[in-house]
């Protein structure tokens, strides 16, 4: 009702701080205002916010826990914004501080890494405590990434001597066989997306002197039979399109003082029509092994361009609808 209507107003230090929580052009504070039925006005270094008592408790929540990252320096992103935003509504803003706050590792260039949603911190966690960890989600949610960031720094750290990044060798809708060149150069493209993690980490000569050195080793999932791999940390990447008896053998690879890492996308099975996906049956089979967690990651954890998070949802949606 009107009459219980209030107004709130926040009060910045200096324009260069609003440009900064507000956004280029306001945008940020336009995508505020979306998602919310509160009027939210900015005069200046000033923010005037006019609603509910309820809505203006979510805001004043929310563009605290905004400001105190901007006056710690973060440069948020509209991704930053949208996560923010949600996670106000459930009276968790303040977690994002904490998420700010953790540093899992350096990039190359000196940028730190630092986890970016709730459930990206839950997999962290799980990856440093368990030899184990399956990391299943959608695309964009940094399973590969956040799990080669910690092979990297267990790396750097002694805790292991190499890293073997693997992926099976089923592609998209397309041919290996079909590729030009020798077997490297046909495996070579569809391993890139962990080449461009290793890049992103260590750079390219480093990565490149650490592969001659055996202490890094990009290779299709075939190449890991017949071996146990101890005192690594191994990624095993799109593990949906395993077969039951890849999935196994990965599995049983497991070596003393090792880590292994599973990460997929059930809803990518690029498989043969009535092949089951190893890594579907893997959580049937291991669920009740306490030792390996399954950690589920969702949209709420994409953190590539907002839009992508709308394909995923909207493709789950029609997904839903045809199996009615």
């Amino acid at each position: 009702m009107q009459e219980q209507e209030k107004t709130l107003k926040i009060r910045l230090q200096d324009a260069n701080e609003a440009l900064n929580l507000f956004g280029p052009q306001d945008g940020f504070l336009r995508m505020i205002q979306d998602h919310t039925p509160a009027k939210i006005v900015s005069r200046g270094e000033e923010v005037a916010i006019s609603g509910s008592p309820e809505e203006l408790e979510v805001l004043s929540h929310l563009f605290r826990v905004l400001l105190t990252l901007v006056r710690r320096g973060v440069k948020l992103t509209e991704r930053d914004i949208v996560y923010a935003e949600r996670l106000a509504r459930e009276g968790l803003a303040d977690e994002l501080l904490e998420l700010y706050d953790e540093q899992i590792g350096t990039t190359h260039k000196g940028k730190p890494v630092r986890v970016k949603t709730l459930g990206q911190r839950h997999y962290v966690t799980a990856i440093q405590k368990a030899d184990i960890v399956f990391g299943i989600g959608p695309a964009g949610t940094g399973k590969t990434f956040l799990a080669v960031v910690l092979a990297v720094t267990a790396l750097k750290s002694n805790q292991v001597k190499r890293i073997v990044l693997t992926r099976p060798a089923v592609e998209a809708g397309e041919s290996l066989g079909f590729l030009p060149g020798d077997l490297q150069e046909k495996v070579d493209p569809y391993l890139r997306p962990l080449y461009d993690s290793l890049y992103a980490m260590l750079g390219v000569e480093q990565v490149n002197k650490l592969m001659e050195r055996g202490m890094i080793e990009v290779a299709p999932l075939a190449y890991m039979r017949g071996r146990t791999l101890e005192d690594s940390f191994v990624i095993l990447d799109e593990a949906q399109n395993t077969t039951h008896e890849q999935m196994k053998m990965f599995l049983t690879r497991l070596g003393f003082g090792s880590k292994m890492v599973v990460t997929g996308d059930v809803t990518q099975v690029d498989l043969p029509r009535g092949k089951e996906s190893g890594l579907r049956e893997a959580e049937r089979v291991l669920k009740s092994v306490e030792e390996i967690p399954f950690v589920y990651l969702t949209q709420a954890d994409v953190v590539r361009h907002t839009l992508v998070q709308k394909v995923i949802d909207a493709y789950a949606k029609a997904d839903e609808e045809s199996r009615r």
